[in-house]
């Protein structure tokens, strides 16, 4: 009876992350930090590409860094990715060796191998993994417990993206369909002066002299774009207009808008 208090205890650690959790923006450290603890273990949250979304390492276990990586956005090894990505349901007590580890130290480790899917796809993987002590019964079912809960903050990620993305663009469109073709024409150009951080200050006479469009449009266009969210537009006096694109998804459009001319 005590040993299932203590699991239902720690469950609830994890569930407390969901009830807390009221921003939309999903930290897999802090599920891994919970984890981790609990299991007195290393814990590591990967999207099915490789990438690092979440990362937990306790001062007392030396990490891996043969084929992992502890920088969340970083890739972890490929061949390694493409070894979890095979393993298709919990793998418990996993001896690192068999994933591809080659350095001797390697062996004292055990791990947890956790898929994470959603709807019939792969999502990615969640790694859990300690030195000496096998993962118990009880290990596991928290480890497949504090899973679902990843899966289900992965999903929510996703669907707050998508709804972010489809705001972007309803944003663009409204703001496209304002424009007049010299405008639009205006924004395209305007656009390409920017650097790859997709701000730059613009010279609007430079434009103008060079495309053939008039001032009046160009200064017209960019105030129409800033009004709707989409650039940031600040006056440097003599050395131009600095601009900032704030809704990325008029690359999209515009580019869309390009293919139709040309």
């Amino acid at each position: 009876m005590l040993v299932g208090v203590k699991l239902l205890d720690r469950t609830r650690k994890i569930s407390r992350l969901l009830h807390n959790n009221s921003s939309f923006v999903v930290v897999f450290n802090d599920i891994c930090k919970c984890v981790g603890d609990i299991l007195s273990a290393n814990v590591l949250v990967v999207s099915a590409k490789g990438k690092v979304l979440g990362v937990y390492e306790k001062d007392d276990i030396p990490s891996l860094q043969e084929m992992l990586t502890d920088n969340v956005g970083e890739h972890i090894d490929a061949d390694l990715n493409e070894r979890f990505l095979s393993v298709l349901s919990t793998k418990e007590n996993s001896n690192l060796t068999t994933l591809g580890f080659e350095k001797a130290s390697d062996s004292d480790y055990t791990a947890v191998i956790l898929p994470i899917d959603f709807a019939g796809g792969r999502l990615g993987t969640t790694f859990i993994y300690r030195l000496k002590k096998e993962f118990s019964v009880d290990d596991i079912i928290l480890s497949e417990y504090a899973n679902t809960v990843i899966e289900l903050e992965m999903m929510r990620s996703i669907y707050e993206e998508n709804v972010e993305e489809k705001r972007q663009m309803a944003a663009i469109d409204a703001a496209i369909s304002a424009l007049s073709d010299s405008e639009k024409k205006a924004v395209m150009y305007t656009l390409d002066m920017l650097n790859e951080d997709m701000e730059g200050t613009i010279v609007v006479s430079h434009i103008s002299k060079t495309y053939g469009i008039t001032r009046s449009i160009i200064v017209n266009a960019i105030h129409k774009m800033e009004s709707a969210g989409i650039l940031l537009a600040q006056s440097k006096g003599m050395r131009g207009t600095f601009i900032k694109v704030v809704n990325p998804a008029i690359f999209t459009e515009i580019t869309s808008q390009k293919d139709l001319n040309d």
